[in-house]
């Protein structure tokens, strides 16, 4: 039985019906109540923005804009002129005041545009589209105008994933509504109030890839949303249109793309390889509603939904706002920070980065701003591994994140590729359930950069 810190086994669920993934995992507290029952709220736009020209995985951007040029709400102001890639679209009409760089919460710094903001002009419209008369090719192109990214974490280009190689046939399409990190309710919110649009979405996907076969897999502690889904997943559903949803069991990392594949098609991706390699598709639901505003209405991404969580922030909250915004002005609009505060995190905290500074901005990937006071978090120092075999029953890949920090300790990172360190994706299972309170993702963070890929 997966266990969380200090060996306390999982809290009893009816686990009959729900799937879940074989190997490993924990259940760290949840959390979600914070903000679980708030709406999603817009908030204002600040004064200005910094939009970092790297918003996903690959070469950052190209500016297309000079300084002190004039632009319009979703104007094109980067591309990406070869390699791996999306442009980038102006989130307010305003003017560009600067192109130099931001702070970066794992980068250190990066490129960017700051835009200031033209609080007067009209809000852009966006007219709707049959996107029934477009065929896959179309739909397609539309997603990479759009500047679509995974925007569940790993911020990998959605045309891309959506056009899988010759050589790996894909039957079935995955929506990934877990999401299994504590405090994060982001996706949950959109779920409840977007869910004919995350579902259209879906219907868009399927097109693309020429499938028909859909499912979406949501944990049991989100039964209002398994409720919305599932009318409107049987609503969208057609003769040549299957949608389902799927109840997984809340066990972490079910939301990782391997994990949910195996729960819910019991197909096991090889490592090193790719979901399509197995047949299969992921999409985050909230990549599906973006998906869904950038093929119906011609929408670019440059909004997103975040949570905003911890005892540290004045009003906890689900904000929808300007790719850009940086967190001082979140803090600021939400009544300022509270007595006690002792580390923010960008991202969840299982997989999130700490940051130390107010004035980095949001992306297209950041689902969650958490501000955490010293009782919800650990700061006592780590000792030795004691040997307990923990992190390697909590392991979901059946890694051995126990030898990989020994190895880096000993400064042989370079070793470490036999104990699996590349097929790590830095879940933090193995540290959560550390008695020795050991950094064993931050080990293989270094070992990765020191260990040379076979």
């Amino acid at each position: 039985m997966p266990v969380c810190r200090r060996g306390t086994p999982i809290e009893s669920q009816d686990t009959e019906s729900m799937l879940t993934f074989p190997k490993g995992g924990a259940h760290p507290p949840e959390f979600k109540e914070q903000t679980a029952g708030l709406s999603i709220e817009v908030m204002p736009v600040p004064d200005e923005l910094e939009l970092i020209l790297g918003q996903h995985i690959g070469a950052p951007c190209t500016p297309t804009v000079a300084r002190k040029e004039e632009i319009n709400e979703g104007a094109l102001v980067g591309e990406v002129k070869r390699g791996l890639g999306v442009p980038l679209h102006s989130p307010v009409t305003g003017k560009i005041k600067a192109i130099g760089t931001s702070a970066h919460p794992m980068r250190v710094t990066a490129p960017s545009l700051t835009i200031g903001v033209d609080h007067e002009a009209d809000p852009v419209q966006y007219p709707e589209q049959d996107w029934q008369s477009f065929d896959g090719s179309e739909l397609l192109q539309k997603v990479n105008d759009a500047g679509i990214i995974g925007v569940g974490g790993a911020g990998f280009p959605t045309h891309v994933k959506l056009n899988p190689p010759a050589g790996s046939p894909v039957d079935i399409l995955l929506l990934n509504g877990a999401e299994c990190e504590p405090y994060i309710t982001s996706d949950h919110r959109q779920m409840l109030e977007h869910a004919a649009e995350i579902v259209g979405g879906a219907g868009i996907i399927l097109k693309i890839l020429g499938i028909n076969e859909c499912y979406i897999g949501i944990e049991s502690n989100k039964q209002d949303a398994i409720k919305v889904m599932t009318a409107a997943a049987e609503q969208a559903s057609t003769g040549d249109c299957s949608i389902k949803i799927e109840t997984l069991q809340v066990k972490y990392p079910q939301g990782s793309e391997k994990q949910l594949i195996q729960a819910i098609t019991g197909r096991k991706v090889p490592a090193m390889a790719l979901p399509s390699a197995v047949g299969v598709v992921v999409q985050n639901v909230s990549t599906a509603k973006a998906i869904y505003d950038g093929v119906v209405y011609g929408k670019p991404l440059y909004e997103k939904v975040v949570t905003i969580a911890g005892k540290g922030i004045n009003k906890p909250a689900n904000l929808l706002l300007k790719v850009g915004t940086r967190i001082k002005d979140i803090v600021d609009y939400l009544g300022g920070l509270e007595p006690g505060l002792s580390k923010i995190i960008m991202g969840g905290p299982m997989m999130g980065f700490a940051v130390s500074s107010l004035d980095i901005p949001i992306t297209k990937t950041t689902s969650a701003i958490l501000f955490l006071t010293e009782d919800e978090i650990d700061t006592s120092p780590h000792s030795q591994c004691i040997r307990c075999g923990w992190c390697l029953e909590a392991c979901p890949m059946g890694l051995e994140p126990k030898e990989i920090g020994i190895y880096v300790e000993a400064n042989r990172a370079e070793d470490t590729e036999p104990f699996g360190v590349f097929d790590c994706f830095e879940c933090g299972s193995c540290a959560y359930v550390c008695p020795a309170k050991r950094p064993l993702v931050q080990f293989v963070r270094l070992a990765k950069m020191k260990a040379k890929r076979p």
